[in-house]
C-alpha cells in the first residue's frame, strides 16, 4: 500500500501524534461502523495516513481508539477555554464551562460516544473506563486551577467523575433545544459539588478548633510552668 503520510503533513509524526490526528475522524465513523477496523481505516484514508501505520498506532484496538478520542476531546476543551479565560471565572463557572466544552466536542458524535461507553462497560475494560473517567475529571480540575495534593485531590476528582458520568447519561438521550435538559441537570449537580466543598471546608475549620487529645495528655505529663 502506498504511504500517504507525506501528503498529510504527518510524514514525520510520532505514533502519538498520529493517534491524536486520527481519533476525531475515527469517532466520526464509529457511530455508524463501530470502534473497529473499518472506522480506523476510513479515518486513515480521510486524514491521509497509511492504513498499516494507522493499525500500528492502535495495537490495542477499540479501547485505544476511544482513549485517543478522549485525549483529543481534552485538547479541544482546553483550546476552547485557555487559562486567561478561565482565570476570570469563579470555580463553579469554571467547572461548568469545562464540562460543557467536553459535551460540545462530543455532541456531533453522540452515537460514537454511546458505543464507546458500552465498550468501556465490558468487564475486561471496566478498569480502563474508570481510569479514563478519573483522568477527565483530573484534567478539568487542573484546568480550573486546583492544586490540592492531599485527600481533597482525590475527593474532588471522584465526585466530578461521577457528576460527569451522570451528565453524559442524560446528554446521550437529550433531545431538548440546545441540550437544555443536560445543562439544567449539570447545574444541579455542580451546585451539589459546591455545597459539599463548603460543608467540608467548614468541618475542617471546626476540627482545627477542637481540643486535641494528644495535646491534652501531653500537658498532663508535662504541665506548663
Amino acid at each position: 500500500m502506498t504511504d500517504t503520510t507525506t501528503n498529510s503533513g504527518l510524514a514525520d509524526a510520532t505514533l502519538d501524534e498520529i493517534r491524536l490526528a486520527l481519533a476525531p475522524a475515527i469517532a466520526a465513523n464509529a457511530g455508524f461502523d463501530g470502534w473497529g477496523d473499518d472506522a480506523r481505516d476510513l479515518a486513515a484514508d480521510a486524514v491521509g495516513v497509511d492504513r498499516d501505520v494507522a493499525r500500528l498506532a492502535f495495537p490495542g484496538g477499540a479501547v485505544e481508539m476511544i482513549d485517543a478520542w478522549f485525549a483529543s476531546v481534552d485538547a479541544a476543551m482546553l483550546a476552547q477555554l485557555p487559562p486567561e479565560r478561565l482565570a476570570a471565572m469563579k470555580i463553579r463557572a469554571k467547572i461548568t464551562a469545562l464540562v460543557e466544552a467536553r459535551l460540545t466536542e462530543t455532541a456531533p458524535n453522540r452515537e460514537a460516544l454511546r458505543r464507546a461507553l458500552a465498550i468501556l462497560a465490558l468487564p475486561q475494560n471496566a478498569l480502563r473506563g474508570v481510569k479514563l473517567g478519573w483522568h477527565a475529571a483530573d484534567v478539568m480540575w487542573r484546568a480550573a486551577g486546583d492544586t490540592a495534593t492531599d485527600y481533597n485531590h482525590y475527593t474532588k476528582r471522584t465526585i466530578l467523575a461521577g457528576v460527569y458520568a451522570a451528565t453524559i447519561t442524560v446528554f446521550l438521550d437529550d433531545e431538548s433545544d440546545g441540550h437544555a435538559a443536560t445543562s439544567a441537570f449539570l447545574a444541579r449537580r455542580i451546585e451539589g459539588i459546591m455545597r459539599f466543598e463548603k460543608t467540608k471546608a467548614r468541618l475542617i475549620g471546626q476540627s482545627d478548633l477542637r481540643p486535641s487529645l494528644s495535646r491534652f495528655i501531653g500537658r498532663l505529663r508535662y504541665p506548663a510552668v
